[in-house]
């Protein structure tokens, strides 16, 4: 089996990357050979996100962590785009309030920003980079970039979930991603299709 290795420490990602992992395992037969770990530590702090793109920020946390760990890396670079803040937080979405943000710092800001803003247009999308990298120098990665369409909510709804899933209301299902069951969660997410995108590309270029 080979190991790759997954190039982040945020708990609710490398769960949700754990459990897509199942999910898709009858899907895509790349899957069932390949062995998704967490990087354990990163040299000195994590390399700094200094890409103007979710895609150029997650091939930085790739090859930084290709180079760490000696083994090829997936990273992700995800986050929340709000139409009447103009894309924001985007790619700030996780230190949105700050550098030690929390979740409930981000989305306390979130609602306040949106507050002050002179559309009502409350419309949102998730977004989902992945990259990987077969060694650290790898001159051709492969990336997968994917959507999850919504609104942002007035309030918090659900316990589930992570991040903004609390204010991000989905219209199809009446819920916000918080209130939705993990495996529907994995199976509809910005996340899951791109994770799918980049299996799809990985059986076409096998490790």
């Amino acid at each position: 089996m080979s190991q790759i290795v997954i190039a982040s420490h945020n708990q609710g990602k490398l769960r949700e990357f754990d459990a897509m992992r199942l999910l898709m395992s009858d899907e895509f037969s790349a899957l069932k050979a390949l062995e998704f770990i967490p990087i354990t530590r990163w040299a000195g702090d994590p390399p700094d996100e200094t890409g103007d793109s979710f895609i150029t920020n997650a091939l930085i946390k790739a090859r930084a962590a290709a180079a760490l760990s000696g083994l090829p890396a997936i990273a992700d670079d995800s986050g929340l785009e709000v139409a009447a803040l103009g894309g924001a937080p985007g790619i700030f979405s996780a230190r949105y309030a700050g550098i030690n943000a929390t979740d409930q710092d981000n989305n306390a800001l979130l609602l306040a920003e949106l507050a002050a803003a002179p559309s009502k247009n409350r419309s949102a999308q998730f977004v989902c980079a992945l990259v990987f990298v077969r060694h650290a120098t790898d001159p051709a990665p492969l990336t997968a970039y994917a959507t999850w369409a919504g609104e942002i909510l007035t309030a918090p709804q659900g316990e589930r979930g992570f991040g903004y899933d609390p204010l991000f209301f989905l219209p199809d299902f009446g819920k916000s991603a918080a209130e939705l069951p993990a495996d529907l969660k994995n199976r509809i997410s910005h996340r899951a299709f791109a994770l799918a995108q980049l299996l799809t590309q990985l059986g076409s270029h096998p490790l």
